[in-house]
């Protein structure tokens, strides 16, 4: 009989004993997926203030771009008596943003106009071929067109005012891809000068 509650004893210790253990094993992993919920919380926080910056970064460019925009259009009074007094386009090679030479002496006659005619304003629309992603095109676009522009600011001193840039990458080709030479005739940088005539 002894031996039985004896037995009985041992048996009910082990018992409090592997229930402490798991007790104790199931709180060590509570505190682990714990710990790994808070670390997520806390980058999902962290990125949530990164875009709260960047929201106001692009929110204080747009600011100052309209502030330019408004600046131009004072600047040029009876924008409505305005008309397209000069067109041209210039061309780049392959993923590239860099004037070529021809792309120089094209732009001479552009930039000798844009002085002989101090309130004309220009638009620069840079465009590219189908080559390469929607993204990367875009900022190529964009590239082409500000490289025109930086030209026409370092050699005729054009004020930068004056010139509005824009880029349509791949979006509006001039050249189907079934035409000869059609790559080449999309990486180009379509330039429209609007002044009084």
């Amino acid at each position: 009989m002894r031996l039985k509650v004896l037995l009985l004893l041992t048996v009910a210790a082990a018992f409090l004993i592997a229930g402490c253990a798991s007790k104790g094993y199931v709180d060590e992993k509570m505190a682990e997926v714990q710990a790994g919920v808070e670390a997520d919380l806390n980058k999902t926080k962290a990125q949530a203030t990164m875009n709260a910056d960047e929201i106001k970064k692009l929110q204080q460019l747009n600011t100052e771009l309209s502030k330019k925009a408004d600046m131009a259009l004072s600047e040029a009074k009876g924008f409505e008596e305005y008309q397209v007094i000069w067109e041209g386009v210039v061309n780049f090679d392959f993923d590239s943003f860099e004037l070529t030479q021809l792309a120089k002496d094209n732009l001479e006659g552009l930039g000798q106009k844009m002085i002989d005619n101090p309130r004309s304003l220009l638009e620069l629309a840079g465009h590219t071929d189908k080559t390469g992603a929607d993204k990367y095109n875009f900022m190529l676009g964009m590239q082409r067109a500000e490289s025109v522009k930086k030209y026409l600011v370092d050699q005729y001193g054009v004020a930068l005012y004056r010139m509005f840039v824009v880029s349509h990458g791949e979006s509006k080709p001039v050249a189907m891809p079934d035409e000869k030479n059609a790559n080449e005739k999309n990486r180009r940088v379509v330039l429209k000068l609007w002044g009084k005539l």
